[in-house]
């Protein structure tokens, strides 16, 4: 496959608003390609950047023969995994999500999220 066959396929952005003492930007990744990452002062900036990023990524892969991931497929996940907890952690967070007035799976989903 080519670099425009490579970029065509879905893989997947994270992205994420950020405010900190820098100012405020928008930071991406693509999530299957190491190293491809980017920040931009627009949403649209960050979009470009991480075009020209993962281009270059792809086109440094195939010049030297390595190999390159393919996008996850959401179809390939169930939604569910099972996780073994220290039971003090346990209980910290089910305390925490009854004073929050949330089950335990929605508070962890809200953490994983973060």
């Amino acid at each position: 496959m080519e670099v425009k066959d490579y970029m065509k396929l879905p893989y997947t952005r994270l992205i994420q608003e950020i405010n900190d003492e820098s100012g405020h930007y928008f930071y991406g990744r693509i999530l299957e390609l190491d190293g491809c990452q980017s920040t931009g002062d627009t949403l649209e900036e960050l979009y470009s950047d991480l075009d020209e990023v993962m281009e270059s990524y792809l086109e440094v892969k195939i010049e030297n023969n390595l190999p390159i991931p393919l996008p996850e497929q959401t179809e390939n996940y169930s939604g569910k995994f099972n996780v073994r907890l220290p039971k003090p952690l346990h209980q910290r967070l089910a305390i925490e999500a009854k004073n929050e007035g949330v089950s335990l799976n929605q508070l962890v989903l809200y953490k994983l999220a973060l």
